[in-house]
């Protein structure tokens, strides 16, 4: 359970989002022992790297030395497209490792591929399998080398001249396991990435609220020097409790650049929630493949600075997998990502400046100005990183120690709490339906979804190395629904969600 602010300015308990329940769950059921997907297929997926400038900006910058903090459900630092990014961490949900690197939570998958995404250094398996597999090859034929001379030698007569034996040849030696060509490359592959785990959806073993864990995450990125905050997580409610204030304001005062998820529509925010809507923080949205705002994969809102790519994503899962998933929780990450690009790049420069130059340079779209649907415009990491900006002296998205000045002064119980950041203005984009349930079938291809509930997707990337079609013998298919569909049996599919949740949902949609 959580606590929210309603309009009356009386704090009032929200329930736990049940589509992240039934995501997580169904994902257990149905996947299991994932292999991990081949590299080639993985970074060509990552369409937005050319598409939004962000492999020209690496030409200059990659965000060395910048450290990032992902406030998540933590990260599973073993992952190979992660090794050497994670410098740190902490848990605050009292139920984590005390690094921040034990994913928890009902979707615990979610922190890992937010940290993927924004820091992913990729990884070299291919070439590790190349030189194991030429050493395997050539120790094949010496071995045959070898017997054949040695049967030869044993017919001879001692006076015969004997067969040379061939000695075993060198190998090559096999690399270390190091960033590469394949996998998962981030936006500021070589930022430091710090760990902030949370407990987020269901109940808390240690009983330890979500609303009490945000304000001490923000405060311990910021005292162990981050630079750019990450929260891929929101909530159905514009307003935050008033604990809130002094941690985003303790951020704003130390210089920090703090990036949030403006949500998604099929997650059942129809407007943009907190933490999004709080003055300052640089709010993002979700547009699909060709730029045009996404209709499940984000939302709306006066508060929206700036748009990215928030459909067809990948990104890392824990053990070493990968999945397809949609939604403004991996736009903000690639935002958050040339933010820490900017900084490496420009170091002196001061957190408004930071968000103004991602404002000034993105890419106008939809109504001309600034709109609700893209704020300033999608992103271009190579403009924001290189253009020739006026400096700003104010954040463009205001502050939150203003914020506080007016509104948090002389509040009672009978005060209204402002409604910051809602839009009265509506789009021309029309909501979808959450689809229903389906299952996999025995044709399933490479990359197509596996798993559909509740307007959720996670699309498991199953492949071998070399990009093989998965054969699943029909006996563990039978066996694969039969579980999923007991899951689906004890579960409220079709609850409706009238709850706030601080849990930006993901996976989702993928149409």
């Amino acid at each position: 359970m959580i606590v929210g602010y309603m309009r009356t300015g009386k704090p009032v308990v929200a329930r736990t989002w049940i589509a992240a329940v039934l995501a997580a769950l169904l994902i257990s059921a149905t996947f299991v022992g994932a292999v991990p997907a081949h590299a080639d297929d993985i970074r060509s997926s990552e369409y937005w790297l050319k598409a939004r400038g962000i492999s020209e900006a690496h030409k200059i910058t990659k965000g060395k030395g910048v450290k990032v903090a992902i406030i998540d459900t933590g990260i599973d630092t073993s992952h190979p497209d992660l090794k050497g990014a994670v410098t740190g961490g902490a848990d605050m949900s009292g139920s984590g490792g005390p690094q921040g690197d034990k994913p928890i939570g009902v979707m615990s998958e979610h922190g890992t591929l937010v940290a993927t995404l924004l820091g992913g250094r990729g990884n070299n398996k291919q070439e590790i399998e190349r030189v194991k597999s030429e050493n395997e090859r050539l120790k094949t034929a010496w071995e045959k080398a070898k017997k054949h001379a040695e049967d030869e030698n044993k017919d001879k007569e001692d006076d015969e001249e004997k067969v040379e034996v061939p000695k075993e040849p060198e190998y090559e030696k096999i690399p270390a396991l190091r960033a590469g060509n394949d996998g998962v490359l981030g936006v500021a592959p070589e930022a430091e990435l710090l760990s902030v785990s949370l407990w987020m959806g269901g109940d808390n073993p240690a009983g330890i609220p979500v609303e009490e864990q945000i304000p001490k995450a923000v405060r311990w990125a910021v005292d162990s020097g981050a630079k750019v905050i990450n929260m891929s997580l929101g909530s159905t409610s514009p307003a935050w409790p008033e604990s809130w204030d002094d941690a985003f304001k303790y951020a704003e005062d130390k210089d920090v650049v703090i990036v949030a998820a403006a949500g998604n529509r099929s997650g059942g925010m129809s407007q943009v929630g907190a933490p999004a809507t709080i003055p300052g923080v640089l709010t993002v949205a979700g547009v699909d493949e060709s730029g045009k705002a996404s209709k499940d994969s984000s939302t709306e809102g006066i508060s929206i600075g700036v748009a990215a790519p928030a459909e067809q994503l990948v990104g890392g899962l824990p053990g070493g997998g990968y999945a397809r998933w949609s939604g403004t929780s991996g736009a903000a990450p690639l935002v958050a990502g040339v933010a820490a690009l900017i900084r490496a790049e420009h170091p002196q420069m001061k957190a408004p400046q930071v968000i103004n130059r991602i404002l000034q340079t993105a890419k106008d779209t939809g109504a001309p100005g600034v709109d609700n649907l893209y704020g300033y415009g999608i992103i271009d990491a190579h403009a924001a990183v290189t253009a020739n900006v006026p400096v700003a002296k104010e954040n463009p998205l205001n502050t939150i120690t203003e914020w506080i000045r007016i509104h948090r002064r002389n509040v009672d119980s009978t005060t209204e709490a402002p409604d910051p950041g809602v839009s009265m203005e509506k789009s021309t984009l029309n909501p979808v339906a959450a689809p229903k349930p389906i299952l996999p079938d025995d044709s399933t291809p490479v990359l197509q979804p596996v798993i559909v509930v509740g307007g959720s997707v996670l699309l498991l990337l199953a492949l071998l190395l070399g990009g093989t079609q998965i054969g699943v013998s029909a006996r563990r298919q039978k066996k694969i629904r039969e579980v999923e569909l007991a899951a689906l049996s004890k579960l409220p599919v079709d609850e409706p969600n009238d709850g706030r949740d601080f849990f930006d949902e993901i996976p989702e949609d993928e149409k």
